[in-house]
């Protein structure tokens, strides 16, 4: 079989596609940077029109920047801006109908002449709904046509034929992910409101998941009274399955905590370790944290104190709750 690198030099030398790849990055890199040095008013003027909208924001265009198109509608209702994706050909056979009047369009057309786009933006406007166009050419009928228009113009694809779109596209995503992160801002949008777009991500896990919907509860909670002896720990800790038990005082509060840890130092210093009472060998004012936590707060817990249980008390300091770092793996918290 023939490396993979003497396929490409049998096609084009190696050293030409590197070359070719770095011209790309660099023509996309500085299309990006003129993009930035024009921005401007009409940048205000289109995230405050986003602002205002009471509808939702539809995204459309065809081709190469349908796609773009597609991409900047998902960040936008990812990060708390209501977007969906309309193609405008279909929009054409009747799904213009999911455009309204409170509703604000964008629409993505390098040319600013793509047909499709051109037969709905009176339709729409007719309806009342705005329009935002992001072309490259700001005298095009979709420009005109626009009550804000963002100029998205490149000086070349990076295309060795100045053809395919490539810088152009680029360009038109950027500029969707600065209004997306500017409406953001505007919004007070956080990350816990990131983390409800994406409960299924591990972003979500980490900011939704609280301490209560892990930690262990009820009978499966390890415990025993300060007054019990070191066979009635052991016989916990081995019940529950936890690597240690709680140690209550007479009042149902927390005195105390008991580990595998504790175990082995109490061998080595008490001579007796039969008839040892657990209030004497246990780890008085152990860490503890609130059910209303997040599981993620346990972790960082447990990684400073390097300790691998933790209890659960409430406001009362009374206990109702345990877990260790087992339970924060399965629940993917870490």
């Amino acid at each position: 079989m023939i490396p993979a690198a003497s396929r490409i030099d049998k096609i084009t030398p190696a050293k030409t596609a590197l070359d070719l790849a770095r011209q790309v990055l660099t023509i996309e890199a500085e299309a990006i940077q003129g993009l930035a040095a024009r921005l401007g008013q009409s940048f205000v003027d289109a995230v405050a029109l986003l602002i205002e909208c009471k509808g939702r924001v539809v995204v459309s265009g065809i081709g190469k920047s349908g796609h773009i198109a597609r991409k900047i509608a998902s960040t936008m209702a990812s990060t708390g801006t209501p977007a969906y994706f309309v193609h405008p050909a279909e929009a054409s056979h009747g799904d213009i109908g999911m455009i309204a009047h409170d509703d604000v369009l964008i629409a993505l057309s390098y040319s600013g002449e793509s047909e499709e786009l051109l037969t709905i933006v009176p339709l729409l406007k007719r309806r009342g709904a705005r329009l935002i166009a992001v072309t490259g050419n700001a005298a095009s009928s979709l420009a005109r046509e626009a009550d804000v228009h963002l100029d998205a113009h490149v000086e070349k694809e990076a295309c060795p034929l100045n053809l395919a779109p490539t810088a152009s596209t680029t360009a038109a995503l950027a500029l969707g992910d600065a209004l997306a992160v500017a409406l953001l801002a505007a919004k007070g949008f956080g990350a816990e409101d990131f983390a409800r777009s994406h409960p299924g991500g591990a972003l979500g896990r980490r900011l939704l998941t609280h301490v209560r919907d892990v930690m262990r509860s009820g009978d499966d909670i390890p415990s025993v009274p300060d007054s019990a002896g070191l066979s009635d720990a052991l016989l916990e800790i081995s019940k529950k399955r936890l690597g240690m038990t709680a140690v209550l005082d007479a009042g149902g509060n927390v005195s105390g905590i008991f580990t595998d840890g504790d175990l082995r130092r109490a061998l080595a210093r008490v001579d007796d370790i039969k008839s040892a009472r657990i209030a004497d060998i246990m780890t008085r004012n152990p860490r503890t944290i609130r059910p209303e936590k997040l599981a993620v707060e346990a972790v960082q817990i447990m990684e400073e104190c390097k300790i691998n249980q933790l209890l659960v008390v409430s406001g009362e300091g009374k206990l109702v709750g345990a877990l260790n770092m087992h339970d924060l793996f399965q629940a993917k918290v870490i």
